[in-house]
């Protein structure tokens, strides 16, 4: 075993750190590798979103698996109305990537092609959350016990205290995934929005690929890959036997053949239809109000709307126990998201961390008494606070986002974790309002 200490001379300590350098570097492209894999053999592809946060690996692990959690795993929700409210929430926004991508996994899991009409055609239930969607979206600040008070108590559509705790999650996570999607200009990308609508083949499980198995599967071989392997002859077989063998070989290769052709074009034929419906799912079909919009949140002591006061409720003290008492395990897979985006590694300092997630917080009407603000002004030049206040408070009108200034020379992943960071102050801040409201209820 060699030792290598700071004292050794440049020859074996450089090696040394060479090595352990590309082992780090190689370990994290096998972490992407793998998470990659994983999407591919639940999805059938890879989404510009993953492949946009791979360059963050830790991150990118804690949010795949938040993200496959709400919209997967098990839950008060049916998957069809999990991906119809992402379909929601990314409307409100214009978030065209997003709305496609939901539309295509709601078809996938049995949702009813009529509900991509249009809001009108879906659910009296699901358009009950209409109001609390635009509320969360454009003005956070608005969300108020009356509002969850209406849809728990609707009569026959009402919802279960269980049931709106996923859908606000959903559409707060949603919300804020629009943010990094015009923050990374991934809605204007034509390549961002194929798709595999069919997804993966049913005899292709998961959990082998997962697992290392990298076998092919038989459906997708080729022809000639399904051929009988050819026996050895016996000696004395004669002739007679032997082109009888060949031909009966070769008249089931040419139905195996035929069959294949046929499943292909049925598939083919799905997938035109299921890329038509999607089509049709165009993002201002769901939206109603569409002049509401974000606007400066008021701070004048004679204002109705108070500041939100970490203080009085925050996410550690508050929000955590709460969501995960009504939605087991959630809060432990958000909270892992929050602290994984503030600890990655990084050229930014955790001061101009901080100050970009207090600034998000600020514009959205949340203030902190512990932080003198006016280290915002001084890390955070004004072409990056406009940056920020727009990809975090109305993300639709950032189609084509001016990278500021001060990120230009950044490498793209420094920009990417930007781009994180305002996701996940976003999404933060918009659950805050939205459990604090659920909290007022119970207790009134």
């Amino acid at each position: 075993m060699i030792i290598c200490t700071s004292k050794m001379e440049y020859p074996l300590r450089t090696q040394c750190q060479r090595v352990h350098k590309q082992v780090m570097v190689n370990g994290e492209k096998e972490r992407v590798s793998l998470l990659f894999m994983k999407a591919l053999v639940s999805r059938g592809s890879v989404d510009a979103v993953s492949q946009q946060m791979a360059s963050h690996p830790q991150y990118l692990e804690s949010f795949l698996r938040t993200q496959h959690y709400i919209l997967h795993m098990d839950g008060p929700l049916p998957l069809p109305y999990r991906h119809y409210i992402a379909i929601m929430a990314a409307a409100r926004h214009h978030c065209n990537y997003l709305v496609y991508l939901h539309s295509a996994q709601f078809l996938r899991v049995g949702g009813d092609p009529v509900w991509l009409q249009g809001l009108e055609a879906a659910p009296p239930r699901l358009r009950l959350l209409d109001h609390i969607n635009k509320v969360l979206a454009h003005q956070p600040w608005l969300t108020a016990c009356s509002h969850i008070q209406a849809l728990l108590k609707a009569g026959e559509q009402c919802w279960s205290l269980a049931e709106l705790v996923q859908a606000v999650v959903i559409l707060a996570h949603c919300h804020s995934l629009c943010s990094f999607v015009f923050g990374c200009d991934t809605d204007s990308d034509p390549a961002s929005l194929s798709k595999s609508p069919n997804g993966t083949p049913p005899t292709f499980c998961p959990f082998d690929a997962a697992n290392g198995n990298a076998n092919v599967p038989q459906t997708l071989a080729t022809p000639s890959e399904h051929i009988t392997r050819r026996r050895s002859l016996d000696s004395s077989c004669d002739m007679v036997c032997l082109k009888e063998k060949i031909q009966k070989s070769q008249e089931e290769r040419e139905k195996r053949e035929e069959r294949l052709l046929q499943t292909q074009a049925l598939q083919q034929t799905d997938m035109e239809e299921e890329e038509e419906m999607i089509c049709f799912a165009d993002p201002t079909r769901f939206i109603t109000d569409p002049d509401l919009c974000y606007q400066e949140f008021a701070r004048r002591e004679e204002d109705h709307f108070q500041v939100f006061r970490v203080q009085d409720y925050s996410w550690e003290d508050h929000g955590f126990s709460l969501v995960n008492r009504l939605y087991s395990d959630i809060g432990h897979l958000l909270d892992d998201r929050f602290r994984s985006v503030t600890t990655l590694p990084s050229m930014h300092s955790p001061d101009l961390k901080r100050a970009i997630w207090n600034y998000i917080h600020c514009v959205l009407g949340i203030r902190y008494d512990d932080y003198d603000y006016g280290e915002v002004n001084q890390l955070l030049e004004r072409d990056l606070k406009l940056y920020i206040k727009s990809v975090a408070c109305f993300p639709d009108a950032t189609k084509t986002p001016v990278c500021p200034l001060s990120l230009a020379p950044l490498k793209p992943s420094e920009r990417i974790h930007v781009n994180l960071l305002i996701m996940e102050a976003r999404l933060q801040a918009e659950l805050l309002y939205a459990l604090r409201a659920i909290t007022q209820y119970m207790i009134a």
